[in-house]
C-alpha cells in the first residue's frame, strides 16, 4: 500500500463489493462512503490552500525585496542637500548649469596666461593657457563647485519707493570729506527719501550694530577705483553712527585708507586699482603720461594682492576704466584694444575687456595661496553714469529729480552686457574655487546694476566743491547719503547670512 503525500490527509480502505457481484452497495454503506469522501475532500481543498497561500506570499515578498535591490539610492536628506548647497546670490536666467555650453572665443584662449604677481605678502598665481579650469571644476565635488545662485529672494529687481524716514545717517558724517557733501553745495534732499523695494519681499534698512556684530574680529576691504572709494565713505558713516571709527592709515590721495573699529575689533580698508590686472599709463611723445593705459591680462595688479592674505572679506568693483583707449597685452605683446582706432590692432570691445580682468581677478583670488581658507569675495557689478548731453567737461549734466521708471531704461545700455558679463564670471569663479581650494573661498555678488541704472538723481552733478574742480559735472559718483547706501545694505543681508551675528544664532 502506497504511503500518502505529505500534507495530504490518508485515504480510507476501499468499501467491499457485495457478493451479488452486482457492484452495487447497500444504502448504508454507500451514504457512509460518501460522507467519508466529502471530508477526506473538505481536508484536501483547506490544506492545498493554506499552502497556495504561504507559497504566493513568500513569492510576492522575494518579487518586493528584487525590485528594491534593482532601484537607484534614495535622494540625500533635505537637511544634508541644503547644507552642500552654497547660498549664492540669484542669476536670472541661470539653471543651475552655469555657462559650460556657452564657448568663450578669443585670441588669447578661454583662460588667463601663467604668470606670478609677486610681493612681500602674497603669491598669486593665475592658471595656464593651456590647462583646463572646466576640467578641473568637473573634477571637484559637484557641492563645492555648485553654480546655483538661486535664493528666496532676487535683491537685483525691484523698483525704489518713497521712504519717509530718509538716510541713516545725514551729510554732517564726521567722516565725510567737505568736497563729498553734495547737500552742502546745493544739492536737493530730495533723493534721500527713496529705497530699493525689490520684487516680492524686503531689503531691510542697514543696522550698525547688527553688522559690526557679524564682522566683529574681521578684516574687509572694498578694492576698485573711486567708486569702490564711494561705498567705503558710505559704509564709514553708516557704522559711525553705532561706533566712532579710527583712521589708522591714509596715503594723502585718498585711495589707500585703513580704519578700526576698536569695540569690534573691525578693520575697514580702501584700496585702490583702476585695474584689477596689472597696468601702467602710456606715455605720450613729450613723456607724458596719456588716459590710456597699456593692461597686461596676465598679471595681477600688486596695488590690492599684497594685502589679500589679510582679509576676511574683499569687495571688488570695477569696468569704468575701460571706456577710453585702452591696449591689452598679454605674454609680453599687444593682443588687442579698445575704444582705439590702431590699424594694425583688434578692437575687442569693452565687454570683453571686463570678461578677462574679471576673471584674472576672481582666478586669482580662488588660487590665492597664502590667503585664508574661509576668504569671501564680493563682486560688484557695474554702476553706470547717467550724463546727458555731454561729458565731464563739456557740459554734461544729470539734474534728474526723482528716480527713472524701468520704462525709461535703455535695453541697449552696455550697462546690461558688463552686468552679464560679471555674473558669468562669478559662477566660473565658484567652479575655480572648487578646484583650487576645496570650496573653502565663496564668491558672491553684490548685483547693483539695475537699481542703479535707475538712480539718475542720485549723483552730485554741479553740486560740487568747486575748489576741488572746476566747471565740471560729476554724472558718475554717488552723494551721500543716497543710492550708494543701498549697496551696503546688499552687504550686510550677505555677511549675516554667511556669517551670522552669535546673539542671532
Amino acid at each position: 500500500m502506497k504511503k500518502p503525500a505529505a500534507g495530504m490527509a490518508p485515504l480510507p480502505p476501499s468499501p467491499t463489493k457485495s457478493k451479488a457481484g452486482t457492484g452495487s452497495g447497500s444504502p448504508r454503506l454507500l451514504h457512509s462512503v460518501s460522507g467519508e469522501w466529502s471530508v477526506v475532500v473538505r481536508r484536501n481543498v483547506k490544506s492545498s490552500l493554506l499552502l497556495l497561500l504561504v507559497l504566493s506570499t513568500f513569492f510576492v515578498v522575494s518579487v518586493l525585496r528584487s525590485s528594491r535591490s534593482f532601484a537607484p539610492p534614495p535622494p540625500a536628506a533635505a537637511s544634508e542637500a541644503q547644507a552642500l548647497t552654497p547660498q549664492g546670490e540669484t542669476v536670472p536666467g541661470d539653471d543651475g548649469r552655469g555657462d559650460d555650453q556657452e564657448q568663450i572665443s578669443d585670441a588669447a584662449g578661454n583662460n588667463v596666461a601663467a604668470e606670478r604677481e609677486r610681493s612681500s605678502s602674497a603669491d598669486i598665481s593665475l592658471p595656464s593657457t593651456n590647462s583646463s579650469t572646466e576640467a578641473a571644476a568637473a573634477a571637484a565635488p559637484s557641492h563645492a563647485g555648485s553654480v546655483d545662485m538661486e535664493e528666496k529672494c532676487d535683491m537685483s529687481m525691484g523698483k525704489w519707493v518713497r521712504e519717509p524716514k530718509g538716510a541713516v545717517y545725514t551729510h554732517m558724517c564726521a567722516t565725510l570729506a567737505e568736497y563729498k557733501n553734495c547737500q552742502k553745495h546745493g544739492k536737493d534732499p530730495g533723493h534721500l527719501y527713496w529705497r530699493w523695494q525689490p520684487d516680492g519681499c524686503d531689503l531691510p534698512r542697514f543696522s550698525p550694530e547688527r553688522f559690526l556684530a557679524a564682522v566683529r574680529g574681521k578684516r574687509l576691504a572694498f578694492i576698485g577705483d573711486s567708486l569702490a572709494r564711494n561705498q567705503m565713505d558710505s559704509l564709514l558713516c553708516l557704522l559711525s553712527q553705532a561706533e566712532t571709527p579710527m583712521e589708522v592709515y591714509a596715503d594723502g590721495h585718498d585711495k589707500f585708507r585703513t580704519w578700526r573699529f576698536p569695540e569690534h575689533d573691525f578693520t575697514l580698508m580702501v584700496m585702490w586699482t583702476e585695474f584689477f590686472v596689472h597696468a601702467e599709463p602710456v606715455v605720450g611723445a613729450e613723456g607724458e603720461p596719456t588716459p590710456s593705459f597699456d593692461i597686461h591680462l596676465d598679471r595681477l595688479s600688486a596695488n590690492w594682492t599684497r594685502r589679500l592674505p589679510e582679509l576676511d572679506y574683499a569687495v571688488i568693483s570695477g569696468g569704468n576704466w575701460f571706456f577710453r583707449p585702452n591696449y591689452l597685452w598679454e605674454g609680453g605683446r599687444r593682443v588687442g584694444c579698445v575704444k582705439c582706432s590702431e590699424a594694425n590692432l583688434s578692437d575687442v570691445g569693452v565687454p570683453y575687456a571686463v570678461r578677462r580682468e574679471a576673471r584674472a581677478a576672481v582666478e586669482g583670488i580662488a588660487r590665492c595661496r597664502g590667503c585664508r581658507s574661509g576668504l569671501v569675495a564680493f563682486l560688484r557689478t557695474y554702476s553706470p553714469d547717467h550724463f546727458e548731453h555731454g561729458s565731464w567737461f563739456n557740459g554734461g549734466y544729470c539734474n534728474r529729480t526723482r528716480p527713472l521708471e524701468e520704462a525709461e531704461l535703455r535695453p541697449d545700455s552696455a550697462a546690461w552686457e558688463l552686468r552679464r558679463v560679471q555674473l558669468e564670471e562669478v559662477r566660473r569663479a565658484r567652479k575655480t574655487a572648487a578646484a583650487a581650494s576645496g570650496g573653502g573661498r565663496r564668491f558672491e555678488l553684490l548685483d547693483v546694476t539695475k537699481a542703479m541704472m535707475m538712480r539718475a538723481d542720485g549723483h552730485p552733478g554741479a553740486h560740487i566743491d568747486p575748489r576741488w574742480q572746476r566747471a565740471i559735472s560729476d554724472c558718475l559718483h554717488w552723494c551721500m547719503p543716497g543710492p550708494v547706501d543701498m549697496w551696503n545694505e546688499l552687504l550686510l543681508r550677505r555677511i549675516t547670512e554667511i556669517s551670522p551675528p552669535a546673539a542671532a544664532r
